[in-house]
């Protein structure tokens, strides 16, 4: 179904659920009890961490075909409000694995000309959603220096570490020196990223990094 297919749905029948895009019944929010009941969540969310991260977890794999598309809708398509939807799966498990394991809640933030390209910051607002539910503020701790190619565009580990190397700094240092921090994006594929902001914050003075994502 095309963008302006999709558009004219929503302004009918608005709200849809963000991954079977069936309309929402009184009492669902963001997602359809079909979904929460089939959708493939992993129980415990908790997935492989990469260097320099001490614990991931992400409650959705990429490889699924609704949450892929849910997600590359709300990444590319402008679909913002998916981020309430989404800071609340990433809520639930963090509550579930890394409670206790952080100080900080944080993101990975995009170039400001991929900012500017798309309009909205997505890893921010899923991170700023996720610590409303967490009764929690968000702050930004990390800068990207440099704008890179895609990662989803290099085809092997090596390539990606090599394409995200030195892209980050941090803003303030007093400000992550000797905490836990808990970063947040939308999709771990290899952890490269993650890994490489994990790596920034630590040489900053950071006493450990854990991270969080809707899948993986």
């Amino acid at each position: 179904m095309g963008k302006l297919a999709d558009g004219i749905l929503d302004l009918l029948f608005e709200p849809r659920c963000a991954f079977c895009r069936k309309r929402l019944r009184p009492g669902e929010s963001g997602m359809c009890s079909n979904c929460a009941d089939t959708l493939p969540f992993r129980r415990p969310p908790l997935i492989e961490p990469c260097t320099f991260v001490d614990v991931m977890c992400a409650p959705l794999p990429y490889k699924d075909d609704e949450v892929r598309e849910a997600l590359l809708r709300y990444k590319f398509g402008g679909k913002t409000v998916y981020s309430r939807l989404f800071g609340r799966l990433i809520a639930e498990s963090v509550r579930e694995c890394l409670t206790g394991k952080y100080d900080l809640i944080s993101w990975v933030p995009l170039s400001e000309k991929r900012l500017r390209e798309r309009g909205y910051d997505q890893a921010m607002l899923l991170a700023l959603a996720a610590a409303l539910e967490l009764d929690d503020v968000a702050v930004e701790t990390l800068r990207k220096n440099r704008n890179t190619a895609p990662q989803s565009g290099t085809e092997s580990a090596d390539e990606r570490r090599a394409n995200i190397s030195g892209a980050y700094e941090v803003i303030d240092s007093e400000l992550v020196r000797g905490k836990r921090i808990l970063l947040i994006d939308d999709i771990i594929t290899t952890g490269s990223t993650l890994s490489e902001c994990a790596r920034t914050l630590m040489l900053a003075g950071a006493e450990g990094v854990v991270c969080a994502a809707v899948a993986h």
